[in-house]
């Protein structure tokens, strides 16, 4: 989509420039990127937006102190003065002992291009974009009780990156993405209400058809019509395979490094202790061919495994990067990640918990009466206590059949406890970077009407 600009010699310039103005560790990273979009409603185009650009960050050590600037101008005058505020900023700075780089002998291998992050074709034309969306619309559309559709999106991105550090370590990769969504409506005034549908790949060959995208918008948004809020009362709640992620992604905040080494967490002292019910793996895999989120190293330079964070329900560790590895007395996990004008932080990458054995349709009509959650909208989570609250909308459930969609009703619970009383149906969906069945969570409290 356009001629990027030599990364790898921004950010050898950039460590230069660090090392003239007084710096004795630095890393600088180099972001290229290009984006294309088309949004149609009505059956015509309703916006397109293009976007390409470059961005530079530097962060400097010196005696424990860090800082970090960037920019996105190019210029050799510009990386100067980046580099001589940055080491201004960082004397200024508190020390923190457990800033380093990473031992030069743990550094990652240069990027082979084995893990198929970037699509090696040029990006689709915006008329084949235009089509896609059309298509989603109009298959939405198509669905019987879809009033209008909101809009049809579909896009495609690029970005190259690359790293390097004054400890030896230079690297970079390109990564694509395709991506198709549909927002349908139904019902009118105070009745009306709406779902959605959307996915994303790497590479345009694993993308769905838009025709199979839009559908699915419309058949979800069609089953909302009608909906009230349910009963109040102690029930089992089904987190939908939409947002079932999401409960998960609680664990995993818990068990960051970040929220480690603060003693803010409500799992600070559960390692080696059940957190999941028996026969549940919870595995990170960063190195998965094609997958959006995967990545050949970290933002520190160290290579990437798959490690299990959770094993048979028992914790196994952290998600660690290295200053918080060295604030706990431990090795990073190769978990950093980082944006140009922030440092780097642990995070997770393509995550997968194990599947049941049972279909989220048996799970249904095991469950008798309760809910079953599609969306949510609004939290209170307590991340020292556990503590859990949220907004949800989705399906009531009687006689193991559904019975009607809900709103306007609130689930809670305690996350330690929810998480022992969960089971899992088995539809592990494929292409996601948080590939979580539909859960089963018994005895939450439910508000409704």
């Amino acid at each position: 989509m356009r001629d990027d600009p030599d990364l790898q010699a921004l950010t050898a310039a950039l460590l230069d420039a660090a090392r003239s103005a007084g710096a004795e560790q630095a890393d600088a990273l180099a972001v290229g990127g290009a984006s294309l979009s088309v949004e149609v409603r009505g059956g015509r185009l309703e916006h397109a937006e293009r976007a390409d650009g470059t961005e530079i960050g530097l962060r400097v050590l010196i005696g424990g102190r860090q800082a970090c600037v960037a920019a996105s101008e190019l210029s050799p005058q510009t990386m100067r003065e980046m580099a001589e505020r940055a080491v201004a900023m960082a004397r200024e700075a508190p020390v923190d002992d457990a800033l380093a780089l990473a031992d030069p002998s743990q550094l990652a291998p240069a990027y082979d291009g084995a893990l198929e992050l970037c699509e090696l074709a040029d990006g689709p034309s915006p008329e084949t974009l235009l089509d896609a969306a059309l298509r989603a619309e109009a298959a939405a559309l198509e669905v019987d009780g879809v009033r209008v559709i909101d809009s049809a999106n579909a896009a495609y991105a690029r970005r190259d990156l690359f790293l390097a550090t004054s400890n030896g370590f230079g690297a970079g990769f390109a990564r694509s993405s395709h991506s198709i969504s549909a927002v349908a409506i139904t019902g009118e005034g105070t009745g009306m209400d709406r779902d959605w549908a959307a996915e994303s790949r790497v590479w345009a060959q694993d993308m769905p058809a838009p025709e199979s995208i839009g559908r699915l918008a419309g058949e979800r948004t069609a089953a909302r019509a009608g909906a009230r809020r349910p009963p109040t009362g102690a029930v089992p709640v089904i987190f939908d395979q939409r947002v079932a992620p999401g409960l998960i992604g609680h664990l995993l905040s818990a068990v960051n490094g970040s929220a480690v080494a603060r003693g803010a967490t409500w799992l600070r002292d559960a390692m080696g202790e059940r957190v999941l019910p028996p026969g549940f793996d919870l595995i990170e895999d960063p190195r998965l061919p094609r997958f959006g989120a995967s990545r050949p190293f970290d933002a520190e330079g160290l290579p990437t495994a798959a490690r299990a964070i959770v094993r048979d329900g028992v914790l196994q560790g952290w998600t660690l990067d290295i200053a918080t590895a060295n604030k706990l007395g431990l090795q990073s996990t190769a978990s950093a990640m980082r944006g140009a004008s922030s440092p780097p932080s642990p995070g997770v990458s393509n995550i997968r918990l194990s599947p049941g054995a049972v279909t989220p349709e048996q799970m249904v009509r095991d469950l008798g009466r309760g809910l079953i959650v599609t969306s949510f909208l609004g939290s209170s989570i307590n991340p020292t206590t556990g503590d859990y609250s949220r907004g949800a909308a989705g399906f009531w459930v009687e006689g193991g059949e559904i019975a009607y969609p809900v709103n306007e009703c609130t689930i809670a619970g305690n996350l330690r406890d929810m998480l022992m009383r969960m089971t899992a149906a088995c539809d592990l969906p494929d292409w996601r970077s948080h590939a979580v069945p539909t859960l089963l969570v018994e005895g939450m409290t439910l508000a409704g009407g």
